[in-house]
């Protein structure tokens, strides 16, 4: 039995639990045990009986073009789904998505920006902002979640004057298994609210350090329902 569930079992917290990962190099954030009451939330349902917080990924669009890629290969199955799990550092992708998606991206961006290859990652060698990187949204039944470029581009190393930025999605050759793990969940709340996992707008509570979010959110009392907050020390 979960924590979550041993605490709603003694009454000491509603089943309900979020988390905010502080995305810096620092570590940290905060844990949530409670319901989050905000407005804009938006929701998207957990897949019923599964031993991970499995979502109905449908599709994945760049720059507000939806991929070409079968929704089959998201849905829940023995050996195939979309888990969103903290436990993970990067991110992985279904093998089938893995190159419309890089392919996506790399098409985005302007050709005078050089590719190169590290590791076997997709790679490239910026000398300016992130800004020209495209907008990635995952869409899932009732919810979209809107990344920008730090949410999928991880910074490698320098080469002279410019930053080489990696893709930070991963594939698992023959899975299909999508995994969404701290560089998708850094700097957002993700709300688990029994059986569905929440959207609140982007960076909510998040843009700050965890010390000015905890007492934010000590002191937004409008925002919460019997809840109890931890600040995460772990780096």
């Amino acid at each position: 039995m979960s924590v979550i569930s041993q605490l709603s079992s003694q009454g000491i917290a509603p089943r309900v639990f979020s988390h905010c990962l502080k995305g810096d190099s620092n570590g940290g954030g905060l844990l949530v045990l409670g319901e989050i009451v905000e407005p804009n939330i938006i929701y998207s349902p957990l897949v019923p009986s599964q031993p991970h917080y499995n979502l109905n990924l449908l599709s994945i669009s760049v720059s507000g073009q939806v991929l070409p890629i079968d929704s089959a290969i998201f849905a829940t199955s023995n050996n195939r789904g979309t888990i969103i799990d903290s436990g993970t550092t990067l991110a992985y992708i279904a093998e089938e998505a893995y190159n419309p998606f890089i392919h996506a991206i790399t098409a985005a961006i302007p050709q005078s920006v050089r590719t190169v290859l590290s590791r076997g990652n997709q790679c490239y060698l910026v000398t300016t902002s992130l800004d020209m990187f495209p907008q990635v949204s995952l869409n899932f039944a009732g919810a979209s979640l809107v990344l920008g470029p730090q949410d999928y581009l991880i910074k490698q190393n320098y080469i002279g004057d410019g930053s080489v930025w990696c893709i930070g999605y991963q594939k698992i050759p023959g899975q299909d298994v999508t995994i969404l793990g701290d560089l998708v969940l850094k700097d957002k709340i993700f709300a688990h609210h029994y059986h569905i996992i929440l959207f609140p707008p982007p960076r909510l509570y998040c843009i700050m350090n965890s010390h000015e979010s905890y007492n934010m959110l000590k002191n937004r009392t409008e925002f919460m329902k019997t809840t109890h907050i931890f600040k995460i020390l772990i780096g």
